[in-house]
């Protein structure tokens, strides 16, 4: 029987079809990661996506590649935060963008809080199950609790440990140093089990982190809570100096962005003031393009502004972050260790 490539079968000239069959992806008993993503490779859609983002991330992972993240969304809460801690302490992640709230958790984790396992919906109605979180002092982030007294131990973290230290008008970027340091030092003064975490990570390597809207989190109402009675203030003009110097002075660059809002375009419209582009992008996302919004934004889009080099490599994984940053990561690591 004739296949689809047989050049004797009445068919149109075909300039866009090319020979390249769908394969059937394998799972067995003891793969790795790495494996399964190559088996990934051999199929359509999001598995193919999965596939071409490991192997970008990967490139992005070189030493020669500057690679600024972007993470937005309840990353820290929904349990991701090793993992990008154990990035930026690996020289994988040069510059952070990230939420306020996720800096939030961050410390949390960092000074002796735990964020719980609980119910998108618990007994009764939707409503009157956070009505009952509500009467017993438990915030929910879908499926996630945490105990209202966490931001009352963060409160004291940064009135003690964290703006004493800092000068009368700052950066935001100083203020997420000052704040990585204070992590690290009572997390290890108090011998807390969990680890200092991402914002103790950056300040041990050297590894700014910026969170353009700070404003919009408890750090951010705690930070101006405490210029009210202070002459402490923040500069969010001054980050761009820093954040531009590291673009303009890079050879090459790549964006790993998770999840979308100000962190994922403070990531990309950095280089709409570096001579180049990025080489490199990988965008992991839920938001769907046709609404318009930043957040959906294909990398496609932001080549058209010159956000992406022309001959850039990029992919978009469309699934739940905490389900494919995992498996990106991991993917990526096997191909850089195993080289």
């Amino acid at each position: 029987m004739a296949d689809d490539t047989d050049e004797g079968a009445d068919v149109p000239p075909r300039e866009e079809f090319r020979h390249d069959p769908i394969e059937h992806a394998t799972v067995q008993e003891g793969m790795t990661v790495g494996q399964l993503v190559d088996e990934y490779g051999k199929a359509g859609i999001g598995a193919g996506a999965l596939h071409e983002a490991v192997d970008i991330t990967a490139a992005m992972f070189d030493d020669d590649v500057t690679t600024f993240v972007g993470l937005a969304g309840a990353m820290v809460p929904a349990g991701m935060r090793r993992i990008v801690a154990d990035l930026i302490r690996d020289g994988h992640i040069d510059v952070l963008v990230t939420t306020g709230a996720n800096l939030t958790h961050d410390a949390i984790e960092a000074i002796g809080g735990k964020h719980h396992h609980g119910r998108e919906h618990g007994d009764g109605t939707a409503r009157e199950h956070d009505e009952t979180l509500r009467d017993e002092w438990v915030d929910r982030i879908y499926d996630v609790y945490l105990p209202q007294e966490h931001f009352t131990l963060l409160e004291e973290h940064l009135r003690s440990e964290v703006f004493p230290e800092i000068e009368k008008r700052v950066t935001i970027q100083r203020l997420t140093d000052e704040l990585g340091r204070a992590n690290a030092a009572v997390n290890d003064r108090e011998d807390i089990e969990e680890g200092a975490g991402i914002a103790a990570t950056a300040h041990e390597h050297d590894v700014p982190i910026y969170a353009p809207a700070i404003q919009d989190s408890v750090l951010g109402l705690q930070a101006w809570l405490y210029s009210q009675t202070t002459d402490f203030a923040l500069d969010a003009l001054g980050d761009m100096s820093g954040l531009n110097d590291i673009a303009y002075e890079a050879e090459s660059t790549g964006a790993l962005v998770i999840g979308g809002g100000v962190p994922k375009n403070f990531v990309l419209q950095t280089m709409l003031v570096a001579p180049d582009a990025y080489d490199y992008a990988v965008q992991l996302t839920m938001d769907p393009e046709h609404a318009g919004g930043l957040s959906g934004a294909t990398l496609e889009e932001a080549r058209s502004w010159g956000k992406l080099e022309k001959a850039a490599r990029n992919a978009s994984v469309y699934a739940d972050a905490t389900i494919t940053l995992p498996l990106l990561v991991a993917g990526a690591r096997e191909r850089v260790d195993g080289q």
